[in-house]
């Protein structure tokens, strides 16, 4: 599961660039598995163009990083927010 949605989530980022919904490396999709208790995000300042399944970062709901050696979006406090209020 976990790797299917970082398929997804990577995807969605892409699109957001093929859209022209973002400038630079601002802004990112991020998924979340409720079942895990895991969120997958974009990793924090890298290009649309370098994003691969496996730069994805998984982070459990406080935010600890649980899989992945890039550094996480810096909006992740703001999805993982999101995410702990809106069920």
């Amino acid at each position: 599961m976990i790797e299917e949605l970082k398929i997804n989530v990577c995807r969605a980022n892409i699109e957001l660039k093929q859209q022209n919904l973002v400038l630079y490396s601002w802004g990112n999709v991020s998924g979340i598995d409720r079942t895990a208790g895991i969120v997958v995000i974009k990793p924090s300042g890298v290009p649309y163009n370098e994003l691969t399944p496996d730069k994805m970062v998984v982070v459990d709901i406080a935010g600890k990083i649980i899989e992945g050696t890039l550094k996480p979006s810096s909006d992740t406090p703001t999805h993982l927010e999101l995410y702990r209020n809106f069920k």
